[in-house]
């Protein structure tokens, strides 16, 4: 099972849907359903982005984690926002075209999630 939550696991074998811009942003609402299925130390900022924060024993373990998740990024062609430093990593995820949230920025955080 990935994830913490059983919903993590169904969102996290979704895949991210590029867009092409042009649809709105993600309602308040539509966004607090789909963060109950991420990890709570994720959080929606301004009804923007996600952001969560990791923390590391060590830069090495900090840039593992930064290329791991980074691979994820190129697989599923979404990329999130990185700030990596001495034993953290804190990623950013927003639909860059829309400048708000859709539902691809929460599969990618639920993939993320995974690797809990």
């Amino acid at each position: 099972m990935c994830g913490i939550k059983m919903d993590n696991s169904e969102l996290a074998s979704k895949i991210c849907i590029p867009c092409q811009g042009g649809v709105p942003p993600l309602s308040q609402n539509e966004m607090e359903k789909l963060i109950t299925k991420l990890n709570p130390q994720w959080e929606i900022i301004d009804n923007h982005h996600l952001q969560r924060e990791w923390k590391f024993k060590d830069f090495k373990e900090a840039l593992e984690f930064t290329n791991i998740t980074g691979s994820i990024c190129e697989e599923q062609n979404h990329h999130a926002d990185f700030e990596l430093g001495w034993g953290r990593v804190k990623i950013k995820i927003f639909t860059h075209k829309i400048d708000g949230l859709v539902e691809s920025d929460f599969i990618l955080a639920a993939k993320f999630d995974c690797l809990d």
